[in-house]
């Protein structure tokens, strides 16, 4: 094993949610693939026009619901500037469920959104040294 390829995660609504990762967080859409035979569409986003690790968003023709039940925690995202992230988040209709600001215990600074789909976003600015946990 060698890298992180991707993270699947079960949208309900294919263009709402590329919408939301390309125009709110900034991804490009890399790729997006319809398998007519089993009724599903992929799309593939990331940061670059061929990211190392990428998003799969998975659009399954005949769902529209799905239970994200209680074990998957977060997609966390790396910025330069959080606030800037976080408003560019509101100004495209996303939720801001944690404002900006330094994680309980520590220095880091956090924020936290929802997708389209539910799925929460933790934003992680970057300290002085580029370092993002």
């Amino acid at each position: 094993m060698k890298k992180i390829l991707h993270t699947m995660i079960r949208v309900n609504n294919l263009q709402e949610s590329i919408d939301f990762y390309t125009k709110a967080l900034g991804m490009n859409l890399i790729n997006k693939f319809d398998n007519t035979e089993y009724k599903y569409t992929l799309a593939f986003l990331g940061y670059g026009d061929s990211a190392d690790t990428t998003i799969e968003l998975t659009y399954n023709w005949d769902t529209d619901s799905y239970d994200h039940g209680n074990a998957f925690g977060h997609i966390a995202i790396g910025t330069d500037d959080i606030n800037a992230a976080a408003e560019q988040i509101k100004t495209h209709g996303g939720t801001i469920t944690r404002e900006p600001g330094p994680v309980k215990g520590g220095s880091t600074v956090i924020a936290f959104a929802k997708d389209p789909s539910g799925y929460s976003i933790e934003l992680i600015e970057s300290d002085k040294s580029g370092a993002e946990f």
